[in-house]
């Protein structure tokens, strides 16, 4: 066992929007990405994600609103709902998931 720096991994990955599985909880993956001011392409899942902004903001596109999730929020997309990453988004993003 040994504690992890997540904004220094988010920093690390050699590219942005590419999430490294850090570990598991309770059967769920813990990730870690890095977001860069671009945008990200609209995805649903078959099961619910929960976004965790670390740090920096996230501008998340949902049934057509735009909602910002700040550093310290958490939103959770729910299974089947489209979603995707409006342009201006950065920082450290916390992803879990199946």
């Amino acid at each position: 066992m040994k504690k992890i720096n997540l904004n220094a991994q988010a920093l690390s990955l050699s590219h942005a929007w590419r999430s490294t599985i850090l570990g598991q909880a309770a059967g769920a993956n813990i990730k870690v990405l890095r977001m860069d001011e671009s945008k990200f392409s609209e995805e649903v899942h078959d099961f619910d994600e929960a976004l965790i902004v670390l740090e920096g903001k996230m501008n998340l596109s949902l049934n057509g609103y735009c909602i910002e999730v700040n550093a310290g929020e958490l939103f959770i997309v729910q299974a089947g709902i489209p979603h995707a990453v409006e342009a201006g988004s950065y920082g450290t993003l916390i992803i879990v998931d199946n």
